[in-house]
Parts: structure tokens; sequence; C-alpha cells
């Protein structure tokens, strides 16, 4: 308990000024926690087979590639008019052609990794898109998920009774998954009336915040689905007591990822 505390500290501290400052410390930090989440991911599946060193290379280039895809921040100068989405499935799927016979690479792994690369870049792209238009964004979304997370286990604890997914989570109940979402979305509804001066349909707003509420909970259990067919505990060990990046960015990428959608409809 006492080095999970630790770990949230230090996090905390590193974390939180570079995310009010943005700018290139922002730019730098999302390109490294993105970089070692995508590696987490790799290597849960190289508990059964390794990738060659240049394919991960590659995938890590086209990560980036990825990452900041659509933003002004960096020129890609040669690269700057192609579609990075096609360009990551020719480098990824091809070479499978000439090394699928010796099994060291083939369309099995290649898919994986072009699956990895694009949910992956695609949410971590989102996240920089949403601090970019606005501090006020991205606190509105970590405060439905950290609200969420904390009480559907609060609630879960207390009065939980029913398994929601037992063979991928066997501590999350249905029970803990309502009381999550009346305060995620409690929270929510609040905090972004407030802040942005909020003067539309509260229904609209409110089912919004409950949609965004399910799929951080549903991130949760998704990342925990991946681990499970793996057969591992944790996606890495970055934060003692807490696991690896995926481990804490589960619920946050896929609510990122659902608010894209959604925001054009506040």
């Amino acid at each position: 308990m006492k080095q999970r505390v630790i770990s949230a500290i230090v996090a905390l501290i590193v974390c939180i000024p570079i995310i009010i400052y943005c700018g290139v410390p922002f730019y730098i930090g999302i390109s490294v926690i993105g970089l070692v989440g995508f590696y987490e991911l790799m290597k849960a599946k190289e508990e059964k087979k390794k990738y060659p060193y240049l394919i991960k290379i590659l995938g890590s280039i086209l990560f980036l590639l990825l990452l900041f895809d659509g933003m002004d921040i960096i020129s890609y100068g040669i690269l700057e008019n192609i579609d990075v989405k096609i360009l990551l499935s020719i480098v990824l799927i091809l070479p499978t052609i000439f090394t699928s016979h010796t099994k060291k690479y083939d369309i099995e792994d290649a898919f994986y990794l072009l699956g990895g690369v694009l949910f992956l870049g695609l949410c971590f792209n989102k996240l920089l898109e949403v601090r970019i238009s606005g501090l006020n964004y991205l606190w509105f979304l970590l405060l439905i998920t950290v609200f969420s997370d904390t009480f559907a286990y609060v609630t879960g604890i207390l009065i939980g009774k029913n398994k929601m997914c037992p063979n991928v989570s066997p501590k999350k109940t249905w029970e803990g998954f309502l009381g999550g979402t009346i305060f995620g979305t409690f929270v929510g509804t609040v905090f972004y009336t407030t802040a942005f001066d909020y003067t539309g349909s509260m229904f609209s707003l409110i089912l919004i915040v409950v949609i965004l509420s399910v799929f951080g909970q549903l991130g949760d259990l998704l990342f925990s689905s991946i681990k499970r067919h793996f057969g591992i505990k944790d996606f890495g060990n970055i934060m003692p007591g807490h696991g690896g990046v995926l481990d804490r960015l589960d619920s946050i990428l896929l609510v990122v990822l659902a608010y894209s959608f959604l925001s054009l409809y506040i």
C-alpha cells in the first residue's frame, strides 16, 4: 500500500505540471508514455513469441506518426501528404510474404501489431487533441474516469453481489458498474456545466456523460481481457504497485475515443 501511494504521488508531481503547461514538455511526455504503452502491448504477445527488432522499430515509428497525425506540431516533410494509416498497413503487413515461412513474423503477428498501432495511436492522438483544445476538456474526461472507477470499486465492495464479467475481472459487479456510472455522471455533469458555463440541453449532456462513464469502465474490462488472454497480471511495472502505463490509462483511452465522437453533440 505504501509503495502504491508513493508511486502515485511521484506520478502526480511529474505529470500535473506537464499537463498544465502543455507545449513541448507535454508532446515529449505523451510520446514517451505512448511508446511505453505500445511496447507493453507488444510485450504481452511476446510472452508467446518475440517480434523481430526491425519490426518493433518500424511499429514504433509508425505509432509516433499516427500519434501526431493531423497535428501542426511536427512537420513530416515528405510524409506530410501521405495517409499514415495506409503507410503503416503496407509496412507492417507486406513483410509477412518473406517471413511467414520462418514463423518469426507471420500474418497473425502482423495483424496484432497493426491493430495495436492503430488502436493506441488513435487513442493517444485524440488524447493530445483534447489537451490542445483546452485543459478543462481533459480535466472533464479525467474526472469522469477517476470517479467512475473509484465508485465502481467502492460500490462493488459495499453492495456488489452480481458478477459482471467473472472470466475477465472477477471482482467487478453490476452494482459497482451502476454506482460508478451514477457518481461519474454526477461529477462530470457538474464540472462541465460549471467550467464551460453550459446552457444547452441538460438531457443531452447527461446522456453523453453516462456514455463516457460506461466506456471508461468498459476500457478497464477491455484491457483486462487482453491480460487474461496472454496470462499476465500487469502490462508492466513502470509504476511500482500500479503496474504499467496501460494498467493506469486503460479507462481514459476509451473515454477519449468516445468523447471524440460524441463531442459534436454537446
